[in-house]
């Protein structure tokens, strides 16, 4: 811990990429809302993904529910006592494994990036908040918390200069810069050491309710672990299909206990790695074989890259919005209607005197 806390304070600062800022501040610029729009934006039916999120947080509830009151049922049957001692645990384990990550994950703020020219302004405005408390939250942490090493010091040190001196720009330059450096590369130390446990635990436990349990349990922690690293969490269209195939990796761990998993088992994942066709590739091996542990160590880094994938993505697209020149059509005819509405009155008076 003290060489990663030594190499963190030496370390030079982490610049973002020039060109790809460069690239992104001239898109933006040349880009109208309505462009925006036709580029970047796409149908969404977001009270629809809202309530399908929560539906998806409920049924991976009940499975920890049902897994845990299977387990403490099994070892009643062998003895009362130790069977409530373990319905005692149960409940403990679903307070600090379920829900807390759940709520965690759910009381972050996320940025807003799908919207169109009535909604763009308000939502560069929030993006310029989320922006600044993700700033603070990074600060916090690295002030409060010895060793932590995630992110780099000198990086840091700029961020709070920018805080300090309330210029959004310095602060969006220094998040940037975390992002395309220290973050990424903790980011990936997170999936790799939860895929472990998910591997390991899974090679252990060698019952399915229990490798069902334990990979969930594991997954939400890295979701957890990911988002509070970054700072914000993804939008509610996308958190709603890292959850779906959070139930889904429990369910296959489930069956790859107790049945043999052929390739169409290893089809219903297909989703779970897009846009990574070797990791498809991967599954598609390792399940055929039944390495039970490895799969799920895959399973895991699967949904570990499309959370990050989700992050930079949406961060990028917030960053290209901060540059859209945006009218504030509904603001504008507001202010325009009280100035006539004023002028219109000082008229009437002066007519009547």
């Amino acid at each position: 811990m003290k060489g990663k806390e030594k190499a963190a304070a030496t370390a030079k600062p982490v610049k973002a990429d020039k060109k790809d800022v460069a690239k992104t501040a001239e898109e933006a610029q040349k880009m109208t809302i309505y462009e925006y729009e036709e580029k970047y934006v796409k149908r969404e039916n977001t009270k629809g993904a809202t309530f399908a999120l929560r539906m998806f947080a409920v049924l991976i509830g009940l499975f920890f529910v049902w897994c845990l009151f299977s387990i403490s049922k099994t070892i009643w049957d062998i003895n009362n006592y130790a069977g409530y001692a373990a319905a005692g645990v149960s409940v403990l384990i679903l307070i600090i494994f379920y829900i807390v990550p759940v709520v965690k994950i759910f009381k972050t703020d996320y940025f807003v990036t799908n919207v169109n020219y009535k909604t763009a302004g308000a939502a560069k405005r929030k993006n310029r908040q989320v922006r600044r408390q993700i700033a603070e939250k990074i600060v916090d942490v690295c002030s409060n918390v010895a060793g932590v090493g995630w992110y780099d010091s000198r990086t840091v040190e700029q961020l709070e200069a920018g805080l300090k001196a309330n210029d959004d720009g310095v602060i969006k330059e220094q998040l940037t810069a975390l992002y395309s450096g220290s973050v990424k590369k903790s980011a990936k130390e997170i999936i790799f050491k939860c895929s472990m446990k998910s591997a390991a635990y899974s090679a252990l436990s060698q019952n399915n309710k229990t490798d069902a349990l334990l990979v969930a349990v594991v997954n939400l922690q890295m979701i957890k672990d990911i988002v509070f690293l970054y700072g914000f969490r993804p939008s509610d269209t996308r958190l709603v299909r890292i959850f779906g195939a959070v139930l889904r990796n429990a369910l296959v761990s489930y069956g790859l206990g107790g049945l043999k998993i052929g390739n169409g088992i290893a089809r219903t994942m297909g989703d779970a790695a897009r846009g990574i066709p070797i990791l498809g590739t991967a599954i598609s091996v390792l399940v055929d074989s039944s390495v039970q542990g490895l799969t799920n160590g895959t399973l895991t880094a699967v949904i570990g890259f499309q959370t990050i994938k989700y992050l930079n993505t949406e961060y990028k697209l917030q960053n290209i919005l901060d540059g859209v020149e945006v009218a504030e059509t509904v603001e504008e005819l507001t202010e325009t209607c009280t100035e006539l509405e004023k002028e219109l009155k000082k008229r009437k008076g002066g007519a009547a005197a």
